[in-house]
């Protein structure tokens, strides 16, 4: 599972341009960050309150002060700065994140996304999702293509939704898929996967790209 995990968060880096200010979700998203490629500059925002936030701390040298909204530790880069809610929520709906990258439960067709509730468990809640698939510029879910072998992508969500035709992207271990107009758009395969498995997985019908390439691990 984990180099499922880095596979995906390398390939989502590769979207990542320089000056991008990048939200990463909680989870597998917060990978994205070691592998952003060389000589691209990005400042991670985090909705708790933060701009600029940094690696990990090594083990010990934990600021029980610096966490990110998902209650890691993290640590803070030269100029970086912290702020209340109130401002961090008026970056986001201003439309001053350029990428949010986000885990998911389910996405459709339609670019509809569930990732924040499965009926019947206890959760604290939303938290900035809603906002951060609404606000950023371009949104893109990084996740596993099935649950326990179960479709993630499916023809319609079937979980409460976070938000209604958000999705730009989705990146899984078997390829890169587009969220048009038309459907999902198949534009890379991995090289470990046919068509036809990256199809048997996914609910909904996908699209191949004339342009099909092979995804780099």
């Amino acid at each position: 599972m984990a180099d499922i995990k880095e596979r995906i968060a390398k390939r989502v880096a590769k979207e990542i341009k320089d000056g991008y200010v990048l939200n990463l979700g909680i989870g597998l998203p917060t990978l994205v960050a070691n592998y952003l490629p060389e000589g691209v500059d990005v400042t991670v925002h985090s909705e708790n309150g933060f701009l600029g936030l940094g690696p990990a701390p090594d083990a010990g040298e934990e600021d029980t002060y610096l966490v990110n909204a998902g209650g890691q530790y993290v640590t803070i880069l030269p100029g970086g700065m912290f702020f209340d809610s109130a401002t961090s929520f008026g970056i986001i709906r201003g439309k001053h994140v350029d990428a949010s990258i986000l885990g998911a439960l389910e996405v459709d067709e339609k670019g509809n996304l569930a990732n924040w509730i499965v009926p019947g468990k206890m959760v604290p809640g939303m938290g900035g999702a809603m906002d951060l698939v609404v606000g950023a510029k371009r949104v893109i879910i990084a996740m596993t293509h099935t649950a326990k072998g179960s479709p993630k992508i499916l023809k319609k969500c079937t979980l409460p939704l976070t938000a209604v035709g958000v999705v730009n992207e989705i990146v899984t271990e078997m390829g890169v898929i587009e969220v048009t107009s038309e459907g999902l758009v198949l534009t890379e395969l991995h090289p470990d996967y046919t068509i036809e498995q990256v199809q048997a997985a996914t609910e909904a019908e996908l699209i191949i790209s004339p342009n099909l390439k092979a995804m780099e691990d």
